[in-house]
């Protein structure tokens, strides 16, 4: 089945709150984004041009572009509203910036040095993934990285793990009971794949030297660079 979340980010109200919420639900986000910007930085030496893929709210490219003021970036969403927070998160730095509303196949502007997607696939069937990754790599330089994180399903019980990571963002409690049914809920309406399952889908899109970087209760991490296809 089909994931759609464009619904969810035209709510005014998830979208006002969208930067707090990340910031409580993502253990380590400020951290997560400087090692994503590591990552990129240690295959592209100078000036490079970076694509972001699920570009809304522009926090991974703020503190990209403000490490790395050589880097020009491209962003793509299909969300209007979450690319206008993008802008205002970006602010001047937006100057060297590129958004795109719409999806990938909507960036025309190949090779990049390097990508990102964060926090985005989780939202997208496993055949809708599969050709957002084969794009992807279409659209990078042969041996580019690329950084992927989303929830993933560590164990057969996925619904306990993303009940952990509910638990982890209430700084009021935890009420277990809400953080479990706010688990389940989850599993429901989100495509979890195994770890081997994420690795084989990125073979599978034509990326190699797979590694997973991060591990925080159901979020995943991996880094993988373009393969020859």
């Amino acid at each position: 089945m089909a994931r759609n979340h464009n619904n969810h980010f035209a709510n005014p109200a998830a979208i006002a709150s969208y930067v707090e919420n990340a910031q409580k639900n993502v253990p380590g986000l400020t951290d997560l984004h400087r090692m994503v910007m590591l990552l990129l930085a240690e295959h592209t030496q100078g000036p490079a041009d970076i694509l972001v893929v699920g570009a809304g709210g522009g926090m991974e490219t703020k503190v990209m572009a403000e490490a790395q003021p050589e880097w020009c970036f491209t962003g793509v969403d299909p969300s209007a509203a979450m690319l206008d927070l993008a802008r205002q998160t970006l602010g001047s730095l937006g100057q060297r910036v590129t958004l795109i509303e719409g999806t990938i196949d909507q960036v025309l502007e190949p090779p990049f040095d390097g990508a990102t997607c964060l926090l985005t696939m989780h939202h997208l069937d496993r055949s809708q993934r599969l050709h957002l990754l084969r794009e992807t790599r279409a659209r990078l330089k042969l041996g580019a990285p690329l950084v992927t994180v989303e929830h993933s399903a560590p164990s057969p019980d996925a619904a306990l793990w993303m009940a952990r990571s509910v638990a982890f963002s209430d700084r009021n409690g935890p009420d277990w009971d809400k953080a479990r049914s706010s688990g389940q809920r989850m599993t429901e309406h989100l495509t979890l794949l195994s770890s081997e399952a994420e690795q084989d889908l990125l073979l599978e899109a034509g990326f190699g030297n797979v590694a997973m970087f991060y591990a925080a209760f159901s979020f995943r991490g991996w880094i993988a660079t373009a393969g020859t296809t």
